[in-house]
């Protein structure tokens, strides 16, 4: 896939996860494995805003330009999962509503439903929290995934969900919001 395509899915899922609900304004991030680095949002920045100039690269060392925009503050946990996972090559982010009141319980959503298995075990589990952009938050989501896990709850945060491709990753994301509202109920 060429860079003109990955920065323009990067941007159209930026935006569908905004206006699916899955994260409100400038909250969520994405990104995309480009050779060594990724693609990925960058911070602070409304999605209905965003153009192809504004993706940030990061390289396989975790360096950007300064020229640019600066990356989303959760970087870290997107470098770390492409470090660690071949098989993600789109990282999704949410704050979605029903999967971040779970992970504020710090709980993971049991297979009370046989889609659980859609994240690849018989549970989707949650992390215990770290600070929002830190190496410690990446270390956690890493163990919590190892290499079974297609995405998880960050507890006292959100959601991942990652795949080998952006529509892919995005019915993933969806799929947790969707159970976790399940799970509530």
């Amino acid at each position: 896939m060429n860079k003109h395509t990955q920065l323009t899915q990067v941007i159209d899922m930026a935006r569908k996860i905004s206006d699916e609900g899955l994260s409100a304004g400038r909250s969520g991030n994405i990104s995309m494995r480009h050779g060594e680095g990724m693609f990925i949002t960058p911070t602070g920045m409304a999605s209905s805003d965003l153009h192809p100039s504004d993706i940030v690269y990061v390289d396989a060392k975790g360096r950007w330009s300064d020229a640019g925009l600066k990356p989303s503050s959760e970087w870290h946990f997107h470098h770390a999962i492409y470090q660690k996972r071949l098989d993600a090559n789109c990282i999704i982010h949410t704050h979605s509503p029903m999967a971040t009141s779970i992970a504020c319980a710090r709980m993971p959503i049991p297979a009370f439903h046989y889609m659980v298995a859609g994240l690849g075990g018989r549970e989707i589990p949650c992390c215990g929290y770290e600070l929002f952009g830190t190496d410690a938050l990446a270390e956690a989501i890493i163990s919590t995934i190892g290499s079974q896990y297609h995405g998880c709850l960050m507890g006292g945060h959100g959601s991942i969900a990652f795949a080998g491709d952006a529509p892919m990753a995005f019915e993933r994301a969806e799929l947790i919001e969707e159970l976790a509202g399940m799970y509530l109920r």
